[in-house]
């Protein structure tokens, strides 16, 4: 079978880089670190972009700028769309994703899902009607049933954030043999809180529709805002006696304590944003979605944070594991080095921890089942007081 090109091409409408050299230079290194060349197009006007794009389409799957709020009709082939400033998704049936409001950091996700789609590709599945309401279903090589690993992206709850964030763990966690759904869910202004909610948990229960999926094995992982919607999902599957029920829930620098986020408004106010209210306006909702709130959960769970991630979010990680592990809950700790997204970078050496728990709490190995090449456990593991290991499991 031939090797997929590994070439990446990237075209700029007129005036959309503001200087050429810095976005150059921010390909350059984001290419390099998948392996990839690239061919950046800047078009000097309408006729030369129009030109570029249909060279570009010629090849495959490209990155695309064409300025927020251009109209652009994306060719058969499928483009990733990029915006630097905020903007209405582009909902066209040519764009694969629209990376939008993210500065030109958003160049960087735009090869990273340029990567994963061509050389690790899942298929969309739909939970919902909802444009938002759908998931990347990754399956192993083998035969199944498999354990299932559920994946919750963050970003504070905002729209501009999506589940390409979490692409790098899903490719991981499938080459380990599991099951992947990478969750997509509503954020938008109108569909508020409750909405968020109510999609992880209709795509946990998703998982039983998949035939290779062992529903019985499910951990559901959650980063940043997403570990309050993964944590929060579980409690909610126990306490609802839903068909399917997470085996383990994992927290990966999570927003596990509301009241405080609110109060300290991190992310600029985006708990009341998300919500819909402050703390003290409204303590019931925060109760019913606050996971130190929920606490005992009836899920086993791992708390993740990198020690340089913000000092809010490592405190809140500490936290919430006392409060747990002084509850009947089976809870687990791991720190590590790194910032905050260490945690879902599946090269990292606290991933690599948690990943390890993960195994031994899902597929717990026998004779015949040898360890995954090139893993091994690092970082530090805490468990409950009462049983805490002196070193990683």
């Amino acid at each position: 079978m031939t090797e997929p090109s590994r070439r990446v091409d990237v075209v700029f409408a007129h005036g959309t880089a503001a200087h050429r050299g810095t976005t150059e230079e921010l390909l350059d290194r984001a290419l390099d670190a998948r392996g990839l060349t690239g061919a950046l197009i800047f078009a000097p006007d309408t006729a030369d972009f129009e030109r570029a794009v249909q060279s570009a389409a010629s090849r495959g799957e490209f990155v695309v700028v064409p300025g927020a709020g251009a109209a652009f009709a994306a060719p058969a082939c499928g483009a990733i769309r990029v915006d630097f400033a905020e903007c209405e998704p582009e909902r066209s049936d040519g764009t694969r994703a629209h990376i939008r409001g993210r500065g030109l950091d958003g160049l960087r996700f735009a090869v990273d899902s340029w990567y994963h789609h061509r050389f690790h590709a899942g298929t969309i599945v739909r939970y919902g009607d909802h444009p938002d309401q759908r998931a990347e279903l990754r399956i192993p090589v083998g035969a199944g049933p498999f354990p299932v690993a559920v994946l919750v992206h963050g970003g504070y709850w905002r729209p501009r954030w999506e589940f390409d964030l979490m692409d790098g763990l899903a490719v991981d966690l499938t080459a380990r043999g599991y099951v992947t759904l990478n969750v997509e869910y509503r954020r938008s202004a109108e569909d508020r809180w409750a909405a968020m909610a109510s999609d992880v948990a209709d795509a946990v229960q998703a998982v039983g529709t998949v035939p290779e999926a062992d529903p019985g094995r499910v951990v559901i992982l959650g980063h940043s805002a997403g570990g309050q919607l993964a944590l929060r999902a579980a409690a909610d599957a126990v306490s609802g006696g839903a068909a399917v029920q997470p085996a383990l829930a994992v927290g990966l620098a999570g927003v596990l304590n509301l009241r405080l986020a609110d109060e300290r408004r991190l992310g600029e106010g985006a708990v009341a944003d998300a919500v819909g209210s402050r703390w003290v306006d409204d303590r019931a909702t925060y109760a019913r979605s606050s996971p130190i709130q929920r606490l005992p959960l009836g899920v086993p769970q791992l708390v993740a944070c990198a020690v340089g991630d913000e000092p809010d979010l490592l405190e809140m990680s500490r936290q919430y594991y006392d409060a747990a592990a002084a509850s009947t809950d089976d809870v687990l700790r791991i720190e590590g080095p790194g910032d905050h997204f260490a945690v879902i970078d599946p090269d990292s050496d606290i991933w690599r921890s948690v990943a390890e728990v993960v195994d031994s709490r899902l597929r717990p190995r026998t004779a015949s089942t040898p360890p995954v090449a090139g893993r091994r456990p690092r970082g530090h593991a805490e468990g409950p007081r009462s049983a805490r290991p002196s070193s990683s499991p």
